[in-house]
């Protein structure tokens, strides 16, 4: 079950997570320094968790200055780990609110932070815990995420409200160029954020930056959320036409939703089509998010 962390109490400088955090500061970091914070710890990081600590300094800061923290904002933080970026964004003044799933690292963040009355520590899967339940309008999401649920966080937080006010996500590179494509190379996922937010790739991160070390690179990936363009009902009709088109992405469109809509006449698919300057033989990954919502549009209108 989900559980927030008792009150901050002092904490002894004799403290072995005191006497050892400074490894962890941006001036000392390295996979050297963070190895052996790990060991010291007790804290081998967990594979089935993708728990690769991000142990360059200068990535850490250029990830702050994305961010642009400003004091008493509110961020929310996912898979906080070892706390590595959670104090850097302390450090800048924000107010952070972080979600973590590992028991280890829950108890070792309630002792790393005791004296930081800034953080809300929840011991808790994200994707089981309501955002609305964590962050008030307005908020931001800046977070170091497990590769393996970048999508189903994406959506977790763009979803249902309140949205925030701008992400600021370090996950795999293959994983940022994709939600950041192009018409061409689009794919759902890159439809389904770039409706939320203007996306942007900031910055790529070497392997070489973490520890443990992954077998791909990173990067980070920095979205402005736009205002909503639909009503809820209306989204919906949007994303069950987009599913359909990408179940053959490299299928003409006009073949590709007579074949996933089958309650859709030929008629009505090519009237839309025509009214959106769409030819029928383009495929699904070509289409921007723009094309997709006047093809919407154009489909909600009946003969």
């Amino acid at each position: 079950m989900p559980g927030w962390m008792p009150a901050p109490t002092c904490r002894s400088r004799s403290d072995p997570v005191a006497r050892g955090a400074h490894e962890l500061d941006p001036a000392h970091l390295s996979p050297e320094s963070v190895a052996r914070y790990l060991r010291r710890h007790g804290l081998a990081p967990r594979r089935s968790l993708s728990q690769n600590h991000l142990a360059d300094g200068t990535v850490l800061e250029r990830i702050t200055e994305a961010a642009a923290v400003e004091p008493g904002q509110r961020i929310l933080e996912v898979g906080p780990g070892l706390g590595i970026l959670t104090a850097q964004l302390l450090a800048a003044g924000a107010h952070v609110t972080a979600v973590e799933l590992d028991d280890r690292l829950v108890a070792h963040l309630g002792d790393r932070f005791a004296d930081e009355p800034g953080l809300e520590l929840l011991a808790a899967d994200f994707l089981d815990v309501e955002v609305a339940a964590l962050a008030a309008h307005p908020w931001a999401l800046v977070a170091n995420v497990p590769y393996h649920i970048t999508s189903p966080i994406l959506h977790h937080v763009l979803d249902t409200e309140p949205r925030p006010t701008r992400f600021v996500l370090l996950v795999q590179r293959e994983v940022a160029e994709r939600i950041a494509a192009p018409p061409g190379a689009m794919s759902y996922l890159s439809v389904f954020v770039q409706y939320h937010a203007e996306t942007r790739v900031a910055f790529g991160v070497p392997a070489a930056a973490f520890e443990p070390v992954p077998e791909v690179d990173s990067a980070v990936l920095v979205g402005a959320i736009r205002p909503r363009r639909l009503a809820a009902t209306d989204e919906q009709d949007l994303w069950r036409l987009v599913q359909a088109g990408f179940r053959e992405r490299r299928k003409m469109i006009r073949n590709v939703l007579a074949r996933q809509l089958p309650g859709l006449a030929r008629e009505r698919l090519d009237a839309a089509l025509a009214a959106c300057a769409i030819a029928p033989e383009r495929r699904p990954q070509t289409l921007s998010v723009e094309e997709w919502l006047a093809l919407r549009a154009a489909l909600a209108i009946r003969p």
